[in-house]
């Protein structure tokens, strides 16, 4: 299996840069096996049936983005020099793994000043990225990091503009609880308060799961061979209510639906064995063509970047020429794509 055989041509103005207004507004495409049916993303409440459960990622994004910089003083008197981080992920004692723009430009011990009275020291290089410590801890280096930080936006959105205030929320599931993740699950940005009640009166139920999304997920597949890609580690969990829920609703016929890939991600790892069991750690779970499901029934997600492991997904999902097919029609039909775009119903 060739990464070639996930690409696609993708027009750069069907990218988006802003979400839908509202949010449950933007369009949706639904695949069946045989059928696409194009819509918006509030004819859920059509699509799925009473005693179906939505799996949802309530994990919350950080402002990860941080503008700084450091100050050298030498013989020839004080410099400065401009210091971009982008956290990744926690480290234990309050340290964070980050990528730092330019790591050349600083030493291991020099201390990088931000907004809102938030400092950090360089403590260590490592693979091309840094170890950061920060003068501030918990309560007050949330403070912070929100008053000094901007949104992770993904590199093909920043590529367009800066991230602004506005990102704060549209890039923030409405469920969003435990910070931690530095990229949204995207799928879930299309649902608002609304939408939420006129599923639950349907009928739909909804359990939550924590996968803390990491910056990982935009990493470039480098090698030709599908089958050598090494997938990066996220952490999840999947409480023991949730696994039980879950459990009874497949128990019970009802259909098991993850909106987004990393909650589809999560509850396939915590049923590697063949049932869904509480799960709680990192994963590093890789799904393309071949991979059996065992929790997942159906898929609400955006549509994918060409050649990425969430193409190889959801073609694992639907199948390889099906979503030759759904995408053709998606770029035919000018759907919206990435983070900000539409989204899609997969019914294999």
């Amino acid at each position: 299996m060739q990464l070639s055989d996930f690409d696609f041509d993708l027009p750069d103005g069907l990218i988006a840069t802003r979400p839908a207004e509202p949010r449950s507004s933007a369009r949706l495409l639904v695949a069946e096996p045989d059928r696409i049916t194009d819509g918006v993303v509030t004819d859920l409440v059509d699509w799925l049936r009473p005693g179906d459960r939505l799996v949802l990622n309530d994990t919350k994004v950080i402002p990860a983005r941080l503008s700084g910089y450091r100050v050298r003083r030498g013989p020839e008197g004080e410099t400065q020099a401009r210091i971009e981080i982008t956290l990744l992920e926690p480290r234990t004692g309050g340290r964070w793994a980050a990528l730092v723009k330019p790591l050349k430009k600083i030493r291991e011990g020099e201390e990088i000043i931000f907004a809102a009275g938030l400092k950090g020291v360089l403590e260590a290089k490592e693979d091309g990225q840094g170890v950061l410590s920060f003068d501030l801890e918990g309560e007050d280096f949330d403070a912070a990091l929100d008053a000094a930080g901007s949104m992770p936006l993904p590199p093909y959105i920043a590529a367009k503009r800066a991230a602004d205030e506005r990102d704060k929320t549209d890039y923030q599931t409405v469920w969003a609880r435990h910070s931690g993740a530095v990229a949204a699950p995207t799928a879930s940005l299309h649902f608002d308060a609304s939408l939420l009640a006129a599923l639950e009166t349907k009928g739909v139920t909804f359990t939550h799961v924590t996968l803390h999304v990491g910056a990982g997920t935009f990493l470039p597949v480098k090698v030709e061979n599908v089958a050598e890609h090494k997938m990066h580690s996220e952490w999840g969990r999947v409480t023991p209510e949730a696994a039980k829920k879950i459990a009874a609703t497949k128990a019970a016929g009802g259909r098991v639906i993850p909106v987004g890939t990393t909650a589809l991600r999560l509850i396939e790892s915590a049923g590697r064995g063949g049932q869904i069991m509480p799960w709680e750690g990192p994963t590093d779970i890789f799904i393309y063509p071949g991979f059996t499901f065992h929790v997942a029934d159906a898929l609400m997600t955006n549509f994918h970047l060409p050649k990425s492991t969430l193409m190889m997904l959801v073609s694992a999902l639907m199948g390889q020429e099906r979503i030759r097919e759904i995408y053709n029609h998606a770029v035919a039909e000018e759907y919206r794509f990435f983070s900000y775009g539409d989204g899609s119903l997969l019914l294999p």
